[in-house]
C-alpha cells in the first residue's frame, strides 16, 4: 500500500536527518506567493524551471489555477502570504495541456455517479441552489484564465497597491514560462 510505504520511507528520512537541507523559516525568501494548478507535471519542473529552492515562495495550488470567487480559501491563502509572511508579489501560473481545459459537466457529474455518489447527493446540491457547472467550470484558453485569476486577485479590496501581481503560462513538458501579464 502506497501509504505504508510513504510511512516507512519518511521513518528513514528523519532517522538519517535527511530534511536538513530543506531547513528554513516560514518567511518565503523571494518574498513571492505562487498560485499555481495543482498538476502532477509541476511538482518539481515548476520550481526547477524557475529557479525557486525549498523556502523561495509561498506555493498555493488548486485545480487549474482558477480563482473566481474573491473571498474563497486560495485569495485569504494569498493574503495571509502577503499580510503575515512578508510576500511582496504573486505570480498566477497556469500551464498548458491543462485537466481543467473545457471540463465536460456532464462527464463530471456522470463519473461521480460512476464511482458510487449517489444520483440523490446530485440532485440535492443542485436543488439547494449549488451550480455544478459553475463551481466546476473548466476554460477553453489558458491565457484568459490566468489573466482572469489575476484580475480577481488585483481588485480585491485587502490587496496593498504595493503588491505587483503577475500571470504566466508554464509548458509542463519542457518548462517554458511565456509571460500573460506583467504586474
Amino acid at each position: 500500500m502506497l501509504l505504508d510505504d510513504m510511512l516507512t520511507y519518511n521513518e528513514q528520512f528523519v532517522k538519517n536527518k535527511a530534511y536538513e537541507p530543506y531547513q528554513t523559516d516560514s518567511l518565503p525568501n523571494k518574498r513571492t506567493v505562487i498560485f499555481t494548478c495543482m498538476e502532477s507535471r509541476l511538482i518539481e519542473l515548476l520550481p526547477k524551471a524557475l529557479n525557486i529552492q525549498n523556502g523561495d515562495v509561498k506555493m498555493v495550488k488548486n485545480a487549474g489555477a482558477i480563482l473566481r470567487d474573491p473571498f474563497d480559501s486560495v485569495m485569504k491563502s494569498i493574503l495571509v502570504a502577503i499580510h503575515a509572511l512578508k510576500a511582496e508579489q504573486v505570480m498566477v501560473i497556469g500551464h498548458h495541456d491543462c485537466g481543467m481545459s473545457h471540463m465536460d459537466q456532464d462527464d463530471f457529474e456522470q463519473s461521480a455517479l460512476d464511482k458510487g455518489v449517489p444520483s440523490e447527493s446530485i440532485h440535492t446540491l443542485k436543488h439547494a441552489g449549488i451550480d455544478l457547472e459553475s463551481e466546476f467550470k473548466g476554460f477553453n484558453a489558458v491565457e484568459d484564465s490566468v489573466q482572469e485569476s489575476v484580475s480577481v486577485i488585483r481588485n480585491h479590496p485587502l490587496l496593498p497597491s504595493s503588491i505587483h501581481v503577475h500571470g504566466l503560462v508554464i509548458d509542463p513538458d519542457t518548462g517554458q514560462a511565456d509571460l500573460v501579464t506583467r504586474g
